[in-house]
């Protein structure tokens, strides 16, 4: 089934004139199209209401979008890989019957690392347990205990089923408690252990502490020897896509076509989705005012904005309590993300070659732990570091059609950069941070100068003025335990009628889509409970 969004590259335009929408009767107002906001309104027109979209961006998706960067090549902004999307928002909105298709990036996570050894950490348990011991012949039995209780945390947390705590209203820290039981292990890395604590726990080599330090700071303003970000490393492993638990893969057309198809699937529903229409206020109760001034009533308004944004549209009509809580979450980004339109795939003179095991799954250029704390310091003090942590994902090895025959296309994802640099702006300073990125790779890689052709940068301002996220922030805030399950904001605010959907509510960030169903049921809920 060929996707109506997809064909017109998420840029759907206008259903009907202003004046028509606002004249119509609706009941529920989504504030935003991307992929949760999206995945919201299908769910409430399924249930038969009549749902109005607003995305003020001539293209839907958000920060799950494709574009194309380079002529020929599709790209998405910010989101790269699938592995939270949930699946039972997969099955109700029937993605697969709209052409969803993933594929699992089983080859796992390649690290090189400058003394020239490297580990590829397959996510075949068989497999990886043969490069652990050759690189690391004593921590084998250490790895698996390690991997141990981050299955042992999913399964309590997240069991396959209704019972996934992901489902629904956000857990109270007593009914996480009641589900771990006695297993210190895991409510430690859930609650309390740095990154580093977690690795240094369980691994005695260094290389192979630092070849995951990474995996605890994702998309985290946060240094891998801070507390909690451990539970980072379980949110991005936690995830049953495809049902490989912890599984990531890539989705066939790229990660956009996930907005695109929940875009099919709320208009197909009943839903009426409208892009280049920006909104200038919510009115509780009543409704939204747009930028050019008209007015569109609906008891009910669904903010799939990030809670910043959401503060600044409600203005006074906010809740004191309210807004001191959405004020509390940090939310500065401090990712760079790359681009990149290449004519090979990077040579590692670790395991050298341009067509290799390791391009089809995950790749991190590691830093050594001098460098992860001397790097986000720098950041913190508005400099650029010496070096980048980056990773790395090929799209185009697994899905050709969106590059150019013989081409390749590379997403990067770096840290740490500052939002706000103490000398000059990002405006300057974008192709210093260019250079910087790639000559973090180029210490692993023999070609890079001549593989690259072309690379898009954005910094947290740039992803902030380009798909709205409030400090370039991808995760509408900190997903840290101070800011998780019970402690993140509810998607039922304290103002009539106005919800929340996006990745500041429960269950928290990356492609999940589960947030936009469980703010639907929410709203269903309080329109039952009304009749």
């Amino acid at each position: 089934m060929e996707s109506p969004t997809a064909l017109a590259l998420g840029e759907i335009g206008l259903p009907a004139p202003i004046r028509e929408l606002a004249a119509q009767t609706w009941d529920t107002i989504v504030v935003g199209a991307g992929h949760n906001g999206l995945a919201c309104a299908a769910y409430l027109a399924r249930a038969g209401q009549r749902v109005l979209v607003l995305e003020s961006r001539k293209r839907v998706g958000g920060a799950c979008t494709l574009e194309e960067p380079f002529p020929g090549v599709r790209m998405s902004p910010c989101a790269y890989l699938a592995g939270l999307l949930h699946p039972l928002v997969i099955e109700e909105l029937e993605l697969p019957r709209r052409g969803f298709e993933w594929i699992p990036a089983v080859n796992g996570l390649f690290v090189p690392f400058l003394d020239g050894s490297s580990i590829q950490l397959w996510d075949d348990d068989d497999l990886c347990a043969v490069e652990v011991l050759n690189l690391a012949p004593g921590d084998v039995d250490g790895w698996r205990a390690m991997n141990d209780v981050l299955a042992r945390l999913r399964n309590a947390l997240r069991p396959v089923g209704e019972h996934d705590l992901w489902i629904g209203e956000a857990p109270t820290r007593a009914q996480i408690e009641e589900r771990l039981g006695a297993d210190d292990e895991a409510r430690a890395l859930l609650f309390d252990w740095s990154m580093a604590e977690f690795v240094e726990r369980y691994l005695r080599d260094e290389r192979l502490q630092i070849a995951y330090l990474g995996q605890g700071v994702i998309g985290t303003n946060a240094s891998p020897f801070d507390r909690g970000t451990a539970s980072i490393r379980f949110h991005h492993a936690s995830g049953r896509l495809g049902g490989m638990p912890g599984m990531w893969g890539y989705v066939r057309g790229g990660m956009g076509m996930v907005s695109f198809y929940l875009c099919d699937a709320a208009r197909e529903a009943g839903a009426t989705v409208a892009a280049g229409v920006p909104v200038a206020q919510i009115v509780p109760g009543e409704g939204v005012v747009l930028e050019g001034g008209e007015r569109i009533t609906a008891g009910t308004v669904v903010s799939n904005a990030d809670p910043r944004v959401t503060l600044r549209l409600l203005g006074v009509a906010a809740d004191a309590e309210w807004r001191r809580q959405v004020e509390r979450m940090p939310i500065e980004g401090c990712t760079v993300k790359l681009n990149v339109h290449l004519r090979e795939l990077p040579n590692f003179r670790a395991r050298p070659g341009t067509d290799q095991p390791h391009h089809y799954g995950q790749i991190n250029t590691p830093l050594t732990k001098e460098e992860w704390k001397a790097g986000f310091a720098a950041a913190r003090r508005g400099e650029l570091p010496e070096h980048l942590w980056c990773e790395l994902y090929f799209q185009s090895v697994h899905d050709c059609s969106v590059v150019p025959e013989g081409e390749h296309c590379m997403s990067v994802f770096a840290q740490y950069v500052p939002y706000r640099l103490a000398q000059g702006g990002w405006d300057e300073r974008r192709d210093e941070v260019r250079r910087l990125a790639l000559k973090s790779l180029a210490r692993f890689c023999s070609n890079i100068d001549f593989a690259v052709m072309d690379a898009q940068v954005l910094g947290p301002p740039d992803i902030e003025q380009k798909v709205g996220l409030t400090g370039g922030h991808i995760f509408q805030g900190e997903c840290l335990p101070p800011y998780m399950w019970s402690n993140r904001l509810a998607a039922r605010t304290p103002m009539p009628g106005v919800y929340l959907c996006g990745a500041c509510t429960h269950p928290g960030g990356s492609v999940i889509g589960i947030n936009g169903r469980n703010a639907a049921m929410a709203v269903l809920k309080t329109v039952v409970s009304c009749q």
